[in-house]
């Protein structure tokens, strides 16, 4: 499972919400993955375009912003479907939310079909419920589907012991405990998806977007990044 935050998609010089060469270039990414025969879902955030908590601080509803960065999300899930279909990839597009004219509604049957028969599947619409991040999205669809990892892009190159673009002494963690994230409050991911995570035994490995090989060298094995999970898959 791929969680991508919406960031990734936009481009703030230009102010575009879905800036069509970035989105092509995590496309090409998702693409060599595919053609290695690995399963992929992706889940994607929609912070491009809307988010919920900083609605919140300009006087909209909690539900209602919630409500409107989960319907970004949609909107990001059609642009990587167009993108990975231009490279001629089967794709589906599976909602929380139900728009049949637009996309499937999530059903986990479907989604493990679909996998099976090598077709890349986007996960939108969030849980469907307020008050849930994409990250916990992305950690229950990841327990839905029985995914053997789940891979967070981020900006920095996995998990810091503060924010390295603030402080110079930030230091990188290699390996960290779902404890000890949760203890921690590492915020690379809210507690509710590492818990979820933790509780289905489902490593997440953070790394960073703008390495473009990095996708592909973590699916072949590489150590990239931070790999966060249970002592035994710690080591």
């Amino acid at each position: 499972m791929l969680k991508l935050s919406g960031e990734v998609l936009g481009n703030r010089a230009s102010g575009e919400c879905i800036d069509p060469d970035a989105l092509a270039s995590m496309a090409r990414r998702v693409s060599r993955i595919v053609e290695l025969g690995v399963q992929t879902g992706i889940v994607l955030g929609g912070g491009n375009i809307f988010r919920g908590l900083k609605g919140e601080s300009k006087g909209v509803n909690r539900t209602t912003g919630d409500n409107m960065g989960m319907l970004a999300t949609i909107i990001n899930g059609l642009a990587m479907q167009n993108a990975l279909e231009q490279l001629g990839l089967e794709t589906r597009l599976q909602t929380a939310i139900e728009m049949h004219q637009v996309a499937e509604p999530f059903i986990q049957r479907k989604a493990m079909r679909h996998l099976e028969k090598g077709r890349v599947v986007i996960f939108a619409g969030g849980t469907g419920n307020p008050y849930f991040s994409t990250d916990s999205a992305a950690a229950l669809r990841a327990s839905e589907i029985g995914a053997e990892v789940l891979l967070k892009a981020t900006k920095v190159d996995g998990i810091y012991t503060a924010d390295p673009n603030v402080d110079p002494h930030a230091t990188r963690y290699e390996k960290v405990s779902y404890e000890d994230a949760l203890h921690k409050r590492l915020k690379v991911m809210d507690s509710a998806a590492f818990a979820l995570c933790m509780d289905n035994r489902i490593p997440i490995v953070v790394f960073d977007f703008y390495d473009e090989s990095a996708l592909e060298r973590i699916v072949c094995g590489e150590t990239i990044g931070t790999l966060v999970g249970d002592k035994a898959q710690i080591g």
